[in-house]
């Protein structure tokens, strides 16, 4: 591995450096100037839009009221043009647009930025102590460094979900996602597991694979309904750290065993489950990889080694929406040819409708997708 970026500046007449942290992977700005109080939000724009880093040397407060300003401005309704509008893109133009219009508007308020001292601490006026949150995202401090405001806010939002928990009614009980790990605030794909028939080869061997299993709530279900060990199965660091910790705070942790391998765990087991990222397409942040499956990578792997770990009478569980279907990135012939190149047969399909808030909300520009997507879980076994 390489060194770490580092972010230079020039401040009181003063070169200047520090690490720079970015999950998102964001390079670090070009060119970087020390700001405070004065800075209108017109004016931070202007400064963001060139590409200017605007490191905050005012109040913490302020700061955050500065890049509530910039995102209200920057989320006005466009002016329509004048003419004939111009003709409807389609649902994939329509898509990526809306990407890429949300990247565009995170590089630009990424542009505000806040330093911090060697142990994390935030060096401003009227800053709260957020050391725990961060020492949680990225360990212990190792020398000055520079975030923007708003990755620091997404930390401690995640810091506050791994406090305080996800209430999961099949489980009787909370997960506690950590930061970089999905949470599971979506039911109904873990109400489809929690409902669904369990396979009959069960009864001869109590054994289960969760593979790339996240936060651990599908495997804690699957424990929670008898199945007597689960092998959870995982390649991300901070979510092996995260299901390990949530089995353990269920009290599971002598029959789901988190293990760090990619897909499948060694051997058969009646039943596999898999819930791989819903859409494929390329994530624009390490934190999109849970929703953005490259080329499904994950979704084909899944089908294409099922077969040969599942025992007799076995099932496959699938969890998949079909919003990528609805969006025009994947044909449902598309995904009934790879589950039949894989071999398998589809023995049956349980469905749940989204009630999650962005399913009903008709000022979404994918809402016309979004209020067509079913969950689904598909049961495959083995063809004969």
């Amino acid at each position: 591995m390489g060194e770490s970026p580092r972010i230079d500046w020039t401040e009181d007449g003063e070169a200047r450096s520090a690490r720079w942290r970015s999950e998102r992977g964001a390079a670090p700005p070009a060119k970087v100037q020390a700001v405070d109080d004065r800075l209108t939000a017109d004016e931070a724009l202007a400064l963001a839009g060139q590409g200017i880093g605007l490191l905050w040397r005012g109040d913490f407060h302020n700061a955050r009221q500065l890049i509530v300003a910039m995102a209200h401005r920057l989320d006005r309704p466009a002016r329509k043009a004048k003419g004939k509008a111009a003709p409807a893109a389609s649902i994939v133009d329509r898509f990526n647009q809306v990407r890429q219009t949300r990247a565009q508007r995170a590089r630009t308020l990424g542009m505000l930025l806040v330093p911090l001292e060697p142990d994390h601490a935030i060096p401003l006026r009227r800053a709260p102590d957020l050391r725990e949150a961060f020492i949680e995202a990225w360990g212990p401090g190792d020398g000055a460094s520079v975030v923007s405001l708003r990755e620091l806010q997404g930390i401690v939002g995640a810091h506050e979900w791994r406090l305080k928990g996800v209430d999961v009614k099949a489980l009787g009980g909370k997960i506690h996602p950590h930061y970089g790990v999905f949470a599971p605030i979506r039911s109904e794909y873990v109400d489809l597991v929690a409902k669904a028939p369990l396979p009959a080869a069960l009864a001869s061997k109590s054994l289960a694979f969760d593979v790339g299993t996240g936060t651990g709530v599908l495997a804690a279900v699957l424990a929670r309904r008898g199945v007597k060990r689960v092998v959870a199965t995982e390649l991300d660091e901070r979510a092996l750290a995260c299901a390990r910790d949530n089995v353990k705070r269920l009290g599971l942790a002598s029959r789901v065993d988190v293990s760090k391998t990619d897909l499948f765990p060694e051997g058969r087991a009646p039943l596999v489950v898999c819930n791989p990222p819903w859409l494929p397409g390329r994530p624009s942040s390490p934190l999109e990889n849970a929703i953005y499956d490259p080329g499904s990578r994950m979704l084909k792997g899944f089908l294409a080694g099922l077969a040969a770990h599942l025992s007799e009478g076995g099932e496959g569980w699938l969890l998949l929406s079909d919003l990528a279907e609805h969006l025009g990135l994947r044909s449902r012939d598309d995904l009934l040819a790879d589950i039949a190149a894989a071999k398998l047969t589809v023995a049956g399909r349980l469905d749940a409708k989204p009630t999650h808030p962005r399913a009903m909300d008709a000022t979404d520009p994918m809402h016309v997708a979004r209020s067509k997507e079913i969950t689904s879980l598909w049961r495959l076994v083995a063809a004969g």
